[in-house]
């Protein structure tokens, strides 16, 4: 509950706080043009901005969960650079900017990054040879972003034209958010947030260790790939909507468990709103901080999840040293 009312606080907060401070939002009662300015550009935005984090931390404890491994994020495994890839494929195809994309051109980037985020991860699990040695995983899903990262550089410089599209998207904006991204966002998270909670007791399972998990009647083939399909749809959504923005995925999920201890089931939904709060409290400060001008949200989220995830692993060292 905690976690859902910081969320609600964090959507009013961005709906009413810009660039130019809560100036439009004292004028909307009366000023057609600010309340356009707070209904349709910081509302949808905010919205926009906590669906996308929703989804990559929902994707972020899935990948720790189907993996076993803390250390996994949607990025590690090869799905966020294989939906970039796929994202810049379909823009140099189209030769559209992102903000004049239609309803129709979004839903196909979703569409293209969901295929580019599914073919990344099976790309680093047929290198990895499954799931079962993690080192092999890690360094499989690097090489893997690695490789299809220089496939993007080398489609955005065969289209130069798509470079500032592109740019936008490695570094993460929010600002080109709007109520229809919401509704491509929402339309999939709702989905595959039920998906990923009937599907928990695998990752249950496989926390006890594979033999274990087959020992319980599992089935784990097909649950699997239901998960598999869950990481690759959720980022490949997030990032063709709101580009590369890191550590959310990662951060969540660890922010749930330093809360409280739970089961995969609770994890994941947990997760999903940490994520979407991390996220939209990044995007708020991304416009406040140097007003008028912006910081990429990406920039920030990778600066403040970076510096809390050294703060976290400081503590953990810090308590085994001392036991």
């Amino acid at each position: 509950m905690g976690l859902l009312a910081l969320s609600l606080l964090a959507a009013v907060v961005g709906a009413s706080v810009g660039s130019t401070g809560f100036e439009s939002l004292l004028r909307a009662a009366r000023d057609p043009v600010a309340w356009q300015i707070v209904t349709d550009i910081r509302l949808p935005r905010t919205l926009g901005a906590w669906l996308a984090g929703a989804l990559l931390g929902l994707a972020g404890a899935v990948a720790q969960g189907l993996f076993r491994n803390p250390l996994a994020d949607p990025f590690l495994l090869g799905s966020a650079s294989g939906a970039m890839l796929a994202v810049a494929v379909a823009l140099a195809l189209w030769g559209a900017p992102v903000a004049a994309a239609s309803w129709v051109a979004k839903l196909g980037l979703t569409g293209a990054a969901f295929v580019g985020a599914l073919g990344g991860v099976l790309l680093t699990l047929l290198l990895a040879q499954g799931v079962q040695h993690t080192l092999r995983l890690l360094l499989a899903g690097v090489v893997v972003g690695y490789v299809l990262g220089a496939v993007k550089d080398l489609v955005t410089l065969a289209a130069p034209d798509v470079l500032t599209g592109m740019l936008s998207f490695m570094l993460g904006n929010t600002g080109l958010i709007g109520w229809d991204a919401c509704g491509v966002m929402a339309a999939v998270l709702v989905p595959l947030a039920l998906l990923a909670w009937a599907s928990a007791r695998v990752l249950d399972g496989l926390a006890l260790g594979e033999a274990t998990a087959h020992s319980l009647g599992l089935p784990l083939a097909p649950l699997r790939a239901t998960l598999i399909g869950v990481l690759a749809l959720a980022t490949g959504t997030a990032v063709a909507q709101a580009g590369l923005i890191g550590f959310v995925g990662l951060a969540a999920p660890h922010l749930v468990r330093g809360l409280a201890r739970v089961t995969h089931g609770p994890l994941v939904l947990l997760s999903a709103l940490a994520g979407g709060l991390l996220l939209a409290s990044a995007d708020i400060l991304s416009r406040v901080l140097i007003a008028p001008q912006e910081l990429p949200v990406g920039v920030l989220t990778a600066v403040l999840g970076g510096s809390y995830l050294l703060w976290l692993m400081y503590v953990r060292t810090r308590r085994g040293g001392q036991q």
